[in-house]
Parts: structure tokens; sequence; C-alpha cells
């Protein structure tokens, strides 16, 4: 309500600029993983280019191995380590199946192989590098100085070398650089990037506050509390951080598969070089069989039956506004049965809205009240300065001009309109909680009018829920830094059933944990700072993307770019959808497999045979994949 800037992230604080996370194309510039994976596959279309134009057969042979060389390399070398230290990476099995099959000829098969392998390695690297950057970039929200009263005067230090029991002096519109008390002063505090609460909340004498939070109008004298290494904003670091490789460390059940499958696939190689040599067979023929059984042995169409569903899924997803990291969250998502929101930005707006204006007597109408209000709130910068005079301007009001306007630290605005002071202030808090009071007075002591505000639910809010319960059978948990009875209206207006309320961000993330333990594949949809370490411990990380913080985007596994609810059901039902098909798949080219296979053992099967009937599996495992990208397949 004040006249004050109160930024959300302002972009400067105390002359330094706050940095932003790079770019996804900064990020993935400098990683060598993304080079060497473009690199490829230019490579592999200039080749197949010159194949089909039936160039010379040194030219496109020459830009095949280049590929092989640069998408391989770092497969190959990280698979021989893996190799060294007692696992079989499946990798390396993709490059010694690539190598096999240009060693009988089919160096275009082994060079899509190389370059499936190397981009999905990129995007890897791409989505760790941004998180870790993300990471990193949360610490500006605490800032690098701050202003120490000592006996002999202010002073700027270093905030990591503040001491407990020191007192700060933070200045209006800067930012708090310790967790603490306040000891002096009144004002009102923008803790929304910390703690989700969508108005700014008055601290006074004996109140806390926290690291990062953004001061409003008035002085405070803060005695400090905690270190800087103990400060929410640390902790919320050190739990993303911890979250997150925690989450790394998950396989796929396909992955677990495959592992054991290349395993499988080695051994049965050798398998069938050696004991025909041993029997007799002349070498060649044992050679030539061992490369056939590895070609047609080798999971190419056991990874095309699960990436094409999945990407298409990615592909299909996207045209609705959904961004899906990678194919690994596209399949997890599939698997939850309990999801939980955040309430500030997720299920509501983010913003208060005026939803009731009261006259106090004197004949005045609701639309006077409001444009009085509205005069001396013009320039504020307030979210509830900038509700009242959004509610105005709703109703085609014509404003007054106000002067002489000035900030009331901690309680609100007052200026002159027509020759008369108006005083916009807050109010008590309402009998059930819920919502914010603002008072209209004309002169030091006459209330003309009340302004009620509420955070304003997302229309498609309650839709969302519905959907998401009948989908997984489960109530929907609500988890919010807010107060119980807000929490309790949000809830009772959407559907939510489960209620948890007053929630630092580390008990956000304890209590998704909590219900992983208990064996719920959990997805949580949040936006802010203080969702990140709940949106890495999920299983399913969701973030509203318009409005979302730097590091929610960067954490989650999803991104719902336009901020639509309704997504989420759907994208949850065509994550289940692709599930299917992968199973679907995997059963036709493990029969693909073994009749190839067993034809090989028992009988002499023909390579240009083996090769036709592997490539046959993988194109049928594709196209069946690529059904997804229908719409009919997001609309169901």
């Amino acid at each position: 309500m004040s006249a004050a800037t109160l930024a959300p992230a302002p972009l400067r604080d105390g002359g330094r600029e706050l940095t932003r996370p790079p770019s996804v194309w900064r990020s993935g510039a400098r990683l060598p993983e993304v080079r060497w994976a473009g690199a490829a596959l230019a490579l592999f279309l200039l080749g197949w280019a010159a194949q089909v134009a039936d160039a010379p057969g040194w030219l496109w042979w020459g830009l095949y191995v280049a590929c092989y060389l640069a998408g391989g390399w770092e497969p190959a070398r990280a698979g021989w380590r893996a190799l060294r230290a007692g696992t079989l990476d499946v990798d390396l099995l993709m490059i010694v199946a690539a190598i096999a099959a240009a060693g009988i000829g089919q160096v275009l098969d082994g060079g899509l192989l190389i370059v499936i392998f190397a981009t999905s390695g990129a995007l890897e690297a791409v989505v760790t590098q941004r998180t870790a950057d993300s990471v990193a970039a949360l610490l500006n929200l605490a800032p690098e100085r701050a202003t120490l009263l000592t006996p002999d005067g202010e002073v700027e230090v270093d905030v990591a070398e503040l001491q407990v029991g020191q007192v700060l002096l933070v200045r209006p519109g800067e930012r708090i650089g310790a967790d603490g008390s306040v000891v002096d002063g009144v004002s009102e505090v923008d803790q929304q990037a910390v703690t989700g609460e969508s108005v700014p909340v008055v601290r006074s004498v004996g109140d806390p506050v926290l690291s990062g939070t953004v001061n409003g109008t008035g002085a405070l004298r803060v005695r400090v509390d905690r270190p800087a290494s103990e400060s929410v904003v640390a902790r919320i670091v050190a739990l993303t951080e911890q979250a997150s490789a925690t989450k790394a460390r998950t396989q796929l059940f396909i992955e677990t598969v495959e592992q054991r499958y290349s395993m499988g696939v080695v051994v049965a190689t050798l398998g069938v070089f050696a004991v025909p040599l041993l029997l007799g067979t002349p070498f060649e023929p044992a050679l030539l069989r061992a490369i056939t059984f590895m070609i047609v042995a080798s999971p190419c169409a056991v990874v095309l039956s699960t990436m094409p569903p999945l990407l298409a899924a990615i592909a299909n997803a996207g045209r609705h506004g959904v961004l899906v990291k990678s194919a690994t969250v596209m399949e997890t998502v599939g698997r939850t049965d309990l999801v939980a929101f955040d309430k500030t930005g997720t299920l509501t707006e983010g913003a208060p809205v005026v939803v009731d204006i009261a006259v106090h007597g004197g004949g005045r109408t609701t639309a006077e009240v409001l444009a009085l209000a509205a005069a001396v709130e013009q320039g504020s910068e307030h979210p509830i300065g900038r509700a009242v005079v959004r509610a105005a301007r709703e109703q085609d009001l014509v404003l007054p001009d106000a002067q002489d306007v000035r900030a009331l630290p901690g309680r609100g605005v007052t200026g002159v309109v027509t020759g008369r002071e108006v005083t916009v202030e807050r109010g008590p808090a309402p009998a059930a909680g819920i919502g914010t009071v603002v008072v209209v007075r004309l002169g030091p002591a006459e209330p003309i009018g009340t302004l009620t505000l509420v955070d304003r639910l997302r229309p498609d809010a309650a839709g969302a829920v519905a959907a998401l319960v009948a989908a997984t059978g489960r109530p929907v948990h609500l988890l919010t830094g807010d107060n119980r009875p807000t929490a309790d209206d949000v809830a009772a207006r959407t559907g939510v059933e489960v209620v948890h309320a007053d929630l630092m961000p580390q008990d956000k993330a304890q209590i998704v944990g909590d219900l992983q333990d208990a064996g719920r594949t959990v997805l949580l949809v949040g936006d802010g700072v203080n969702d990140a370490p709940a949106l890495a411990r999920a299983t399913t990380g969701v973030a509203m993307g318009r409005h979302g913080s730097d590091l929610a985007l960067d954490t989650a596994d999803v991104v719902v770019v336009r901020d639509e609810l309704a997504t989420v059901p759907h994208l949850l039902r065509l994550s289940r959808r692709a599930r299917r098909y992968v199973v679907a798949n995997l059963a036709v080219a493990a029969t693909f497999i073994a009749v190839l296979v067993t034809w090989d053992l028992v009988a002499s099967l023909p390579l240009p045979l083996a090769v036709a009937g592997h490539e046959g599996s993988t194109v049928v495992v594709a196209l069946n994949g690529l059904r997804l990208l229908r719409r009919s397949a997001w609309e169901r």
C-alpha cells in the first residue's frame, strides 16, 4: 500500500545487479556434450546425403566414421570406465553394436544409433547444468553486503561475516541480509519469494524476518539470529541440491532391464562366436554368425520401443503448452498416484483482488470510496495498492489527482485529494482470518469505507483438482506457507481435501518426502523459490511457467508454460497412454528379437534378412509410438 517499490525480484540491490541463470542456449553452448552431439548429427546428415546422392564410397564412409568419432568417443570412454569398475554401461553396448553394424556394411544404422545416444546425453547434460546454475543464482536473493550498526556508527560488511547478536540497519526497499528479529522500527516485508505469502506482512519489534525478503517503506533494525550459512536461503539451496542429487540416482525400470539385457547380449555373443569355433567351425563363418547375432539381438528396437512414444508424447504436450524436460519424466508422470499443490501463484493467481467494498455512512457510493482509495494508491507498487487501482480501472472510474502522497510505514499510504486528506491503511483482520481488509479514511479519523481483498483462484483450479482426484483415486494435498484459515478457504473452494498450512520451504520438502516414504508417487505443482526443495524432492515437479521463479522452473521436471492447470490431468493421462505404448512396443521388439535370434542359432540366418528383420522391427515400434502425436491422444 505504500508508494515505495516493493518488486518481488528487483534487478539491483545496493548497486549490485542481481544475475539470472543463463538461458538454455547459453547453458548448452558451454557444454562439450552439446557441441559433440551437434557435430555428430551434422556429420550423419552429410554422410546420409552423400550416400543418397551416390557420391564416392570413401566420402560418405569418411563422414560416417567422423560421426562415430564425434558422438561416440565420450560414451565409449564412460562405458570403458564403467567396465573397469565392474559394470556394463548400456552406452558401451551401443558403441559395440554400432561398430559391428559398420563392420558388416550397415554403417548408416550404426551412425543413427550413435546420434540418438549422443543427443540424449547432451539433453541430460543441459538440464543438469541449468539446475546447477539456478541453485547458484538463488544465493542472489540475499544481498552480499549489509549495514552493520556498531558503537562507532554504520559499517558496510559482507553478509557472510555477520555474527549472531549483531544489529543491522535495513533501509526502505533493501533486501534483508540475515535471518533475525526486529529490535526497532515498523515496516511491511515482502516475503513471497521465501514463504509464498501473497501479501507483504507487517513486521515490528519482536517479529522475525528472513534473509532475502524485501523491506517496505520503514527503516528496520534487525538483530541477527542465525549466521549466513544457516539462513533460510542457504537451507533452500542445500535442500534443493540434496533432493536433486537423490532424484538423479533413481533409475527407470527400463534402464534396469537394459543393463541386464546388455550384459546378456555380450555374454551370448561371445558364446555364439566361441562355441562353434571350439567345435571346429572356421573362423570367418563363426565371426559372421556372432556379428549377425549381435545385430539381431542388439537393443536398437528396445531403445526405439521406449523413445518414440515418449518423445511423441513430449511433442504433443508441448503443442498444448506443457514443457516436459525428458523422456524419463514423461514416463514417470504416468506413475503418479498422489498430486499436491502450492497455493499462492499456483491454485491462486498470486496477487490480491478487491472482492468487497463496504460504505460507512455519509451517503457515499462504493464507487466513490474506491475512487478515493485508488487516487492515493496510483503511484504504489505495493500488491494491495496495485489491486485497488486495478479494481477502479475495471469499473472505468475517473481518478482525481492526489497531492502530498506519503507512505505510512507498516500501515498504508496517505495523500490529499480535492483538498481533503485521504488515508488508506490496513484494518483489523477479518473474523474468519481470510483475506486482507483496508480502511479508507477521510480526514484524520473519519472511516468512509472498507475494502476486502483476497488472492483470486485460477478459473480452472477446481476443475483440475477434480480431474486429478478422479485420475489418481486419492485426495489432492495443499502445501502452503499461508495461514490456516486462508489455506482452508482455498481448499474448500477448489475441492482440496488435505491441507498443510504455515509451512516453511523445508517443511514442504519434508511432507513430500514422508508421502513418498509411505509408498506414494508424488506430483507437486508449484511456482516459487520456496517450492524448489519440494519440487526437487517430489517424484515429478511441475512449475507454473509465466510467473514461476527461475529456480522453480529449472528444478521442476515439467513447466506449464501458460499457467493452465487444466493441462496437468491431460498430461497425466497422456503419460499413461505413452507407457502402454512402450509396453506394447517392447512386446513387439522382444518377439522380433526372439524369432531372429532363434533362427540365427538353430539355422543359418542370411545377413540381409537379419538386417531387414531388425530394421523392420525398429520401423514398426517407431511408427506405433508416433501415433501419440495425434491431437486425440491429448484430448482423450
